[in-house]
């Protein structure tokens, strides 16, 4: 499957020059050789000849260099295409079957006596791996067509961080939202806001587990700042889930794109994420 067809090479010199030839031999033909013209026009035939060959010769060159431009992005594009689909059929393969897997255990599970614990731990385990599955849903379809781009959800703004926060209390961590008046805030940094925030509860989420987490965000000068801090384990022998690692990296990457800072560093039991990203849209 090609996303966009393969580029043509052809020029327009040889019907151009074509015609020039034409419009000179036809003038040579039916001006007659006698008079002052019997001087002049051979010069200006062969100047005309000469000047439309130089021409032409110019203007091959510089058809044939933007046709190997055209055709250097064109194959860029086609092997960032057949990257995405290498991507999507692995998604599917590994993380979409092992998703519906798990959807299906805990659905599976509702008629089975169990505490009122166990019922509501696996209820919100279906949800979430349901909210999974359709998000990785929508992922494929945008590697595979990335014309459907266009169709994916909104991207986040900080309205969107109520939820975001609700949708952490699923793994167990009590949160509270704290946002002061910001003004007029960026699109791209509403984005990395939102982003710090789903990656610092998700990281107190596999490293502290069941605890208390703070998510402050505020103004401060040409600054918005996002602090999530948590209190640190709240259950005896609790152990960490460490992720893959990736997150913060790509998380510092994104803020100081922007032109900003993110620390991380512990405080007391718990742990702190900073954001500090610039944004001179007030």
């Amino acid at each position: 499957m090609n996303a966009h067809p393969r580029p043509s090479g052809r020029s327009r010199v040889v019907p151009v020059v074509a015609v020039v030839i034409s419009v000179l031999v036809v003038a040579a033909c039916t001006v007659g050789a006698r008079g002052p013209l019997a001087v002049v026009l051979p010069p200006l035939l062969v100047g005309g000849a000469v000047a439309a060959a130089v021409w032409a010769v110019r203007r091959s060159r510089a058809d044939r260099t933007a046709y190997e431009s055209r055709l250097t992005a064109w194959a860029a594009s086609e092997a960032v295409l057949g990257e995405r689909l290498r991507i999507a059929r692995d998604l599917h393969d590994i993380v979409s079957h092992g998703l519906g897997l798990i959807t299906v255990r805990a659905a599976a599970t509702r008629h089975l006596p169990k505490p009122a614990e166990v019922q509501a731990a696996l209820t919100d385990i279906e949800e979430a791996s349901r909210h999974a599955t359709a998000e990785l849903r929508r992922m494929l379809l945008v590697l595979r067509e990335p014309s459907a781009a266009s169709r994916r959800a909104p991207v986040d703004n900080l309205d969107d961080l109520p939820a975001i926060v609700q949708g952490a209390s699923l793994t167990g961590i009590r949160t509270r939202l704290t946002v002061e008046p910001l003004g007029p805030v960026s699109q791209g940094v509403q984005v990395a806001v939102c982003q710090t925030v789903r990656e610092a509860l998700s990281n107190a989420a596999r490293h502290a587990g069941p605890t208390d987490v703070r998510v402050r965000v505020y103004r401060d000068a040409p600054y918005v700042v996002v602090a999530v801090a948590d209190t640190g384990p709240s259950v005896d022998g609790w152990r960490a889930l460490p992720g893959a690692g990736q997150g913060l990296a790509g998380l510092r990457e994104r803020v100081g794109s922007l032109g900003g800072t993110l620390s991380a560093e512990h405080v007391d039991a718990g742990f702190c994420l900073t954001a500090r990203i610039r944004d001179d849209a007030a």
